[in-house]
């Protein structure tokens, strides 16, 4: 055994309290670690994989274009609303129960989109496939939590989740174009059924660990029905904002509604003994802050990847599957840097170095890109930015989530879990929403002007650019002066065999 095995050095991750081995430290966990990384992979993968395929899908089941957006939606709006009632679930039920409940039900809900013959169907199918994506994704930081309560162990485990996560939205539209290119869009459902069955085979040979003892059995049902409602309304909004717009009527009063029931979410919540989620989270200083990162970070993310693309097809010329291709320098970058250095970075300075670092890498890269030409040259005017882009990014992310979960304890791992996700995806799509109209905003008027089109074009995507550099400089600054985490103890670089 290791000297870092041997006395654990509290300042690298404060606050992951050690809990009794389980009777699943007996089984091989890597097998375990395998089945979280196959799952969380279909799922990131599932939100990007279908928009190559939309015209496709569009020509061969014969709807309107209006409709495209549900194939897209109905996936992100349960995803979205149902990630907070899937953690605690997860922490009332059992992390393992929830997470087999949503493998099965994202296995069977593919099947049923690879095989629909309607609009309906699909969009139905596609809602389901969102539900059991929220199950997935809120209890596995979960599950490797209880998997490894060794320092550099667990280290290792959150880099392959950072490592899947990173690539996955960017494989998704490769492998969208790909799939639907050379065999059918109905693929990019049903090649999800034998990853399905593969993870579910391997949580049978490596028993994932069952729930934590709690004090109660029961769970706030109206507050369960309350979050979720809340969280569904505002992800439908935010939608439809792009839409619509933010000024629109049935924006404001789906954003009125999505208010009044979180308010009276947390009227219940200060009530009841045992609230869906306990508001005292929120004091615990390192969660109450990682959530607001998460949320700029996932809005600067969802803003790179959004107006790149755009720039790259629009201004650039390029095809959809180049534009994709752009995107594996700084993908490469992000995913394979957790599993090394990153990793090394955080054991032996602690997490908040290597996430201020990042964060503030992502916030450079972003500004050279707002200088992207009209003509520009990939070598030379966009890879520089990608890269840093790309080292922020794989810097930031194990620290981010090992700082995320830092204080809670281990019988509300599941529901903080689930509410950092859901920072994240609506941080996203909230500021997508913004960045995409403030674009088309700003493009009207230029034209209106007389500039010409692709000028236009370029000058909001610079603006744009400009936000997501604001947003990932808030949560840098976020980091900086809010996290309070104590330097590692001398040798906790080491790390276990």
């Amino acid at each position: 055994m290791s000297r870092l095995e041997r006395k654990r050095p509290e300042g690298a991750f404060p606050g992951w309290h050690s809990e009794p081995r389980m009777a699943a430290r007996a089984s091989p966990r890597w097998y375990t670690l395998l089945a979280l990384y196959l799952a969380v992979s279909i799922v990131v993968l599932d939100a990007t994989v279908v928009y190559l395929a939309l015209p496709s899908l569009r020509a061969d089941l014969g709807f309107p274009a209006s409709s495209l957006v549900w194939i897209v939606n109905a996936y992100l709006i349960p995803f979205g609303g149902f990630l907070l009632l899937c953690g605690r679930l997860g922490d009332h039920y059992g992390h393992r129960r929830i997470f087999l409940l949503g493998i099965t039900l994202f296995t069977a809900s593919s099947l049923g989109c690879g095989l629909a013959g309607a609009l309906g169907t699909l969009v139905a199918a596609r809602a389901a496939q969102g539900v059991a994506a929220a199950a997935v994704m809120a209890v596995s930081l979960s599950l490797i939590a209880h998997q490894f309560d060794e320092v550099a162990r667990r280290a290792q485990a959150l880099a392959g989740y950072a490592f899947v996560c990173a690539g996955g939205n960017i494989a998704g539209v490769l492998l969208g174009g790909a799939l639907t290119t050379a065999l059918s869009w109905r693929w990019i459902f049903l090649i999800n059924v034998p990853i399905g069955i593969l993870v579910y085979a391997l949580c049978t040979i490596a028993t994932l660990p069952e729930k934590q003892e709690r004090k109660h059995t029961t769970l706030d049902a109206l507050g369960a029905a309350l979050i979720t409602a809340a969280m569904m309304v505002t992800m439908f909004s935010i939608l439809n904002a792009a839409k619509a717009g933010w000024g629109s009527t049935q924006t404001l009063l789906a954003l009125g509604s999505a208010l009044l029931l979180f308010g009276f979410f947390i009227m219940i919540e200060t009530r009841v003994e045992e609230p869906v989620i306990p508001l005292g989270l929120f004091r615990q200083r390192n969660f109450a802050v990682s959530v607001v990162v998460g949320a700029l970070w996932a809005g600067a993310h969802a803003t790179w990847t959004f107006i790149s693309t755009l720039y790259l097809q629009g201004i650039l010329g390029y095809n959809a599957l180049k534009a994709g291709l752009a995107f594996l320098p700084p993908t490469i970058i992000a995913a394979l840097l957790p599993l090394g250095t990153s990793r090394r970075l955080i054991l032996r300075f602690g997490s908040k170095p290597p996430l201020v670092t990042g964060l503030l890498l992502f916030t450079a890269g972003l500004m050279l890109l707002t200088q992207a030409p009209t003509h520009a040259r990939f070598a030379t005017d966009l890879l520089p930015g990608m890269l840093l882009i790309g080292l922020g990014w794989g810097a930031a992310y194990s620290s981010f989530l090992l700082i995320a979960l830092s204080e809670v304890k281990a019988g509300d791992r599941g529901i903080g879990a689930g509410a950092v996700n859901s920072s994240t995806v609506v941080g996203g799509a909230i500021s997508l929403a913004v960045v995409a109209g403030a674009a088309a905003v700003r493009t009207n008027r230029l034209v209106a002007s007389g500039v010409s089109l692709p000028l236009a074009l370029n000058s909001a995507y610079h603006f744009a650019w400009g936000i997501g550099t604001g947003l990932i400089g808030a949560a840098a600054a976020t980091a900086l002066f809010f996290l309070r985490i104590d330097p590692p103890e001398p040798g906790s670089e080491q790390s276990s065999p």
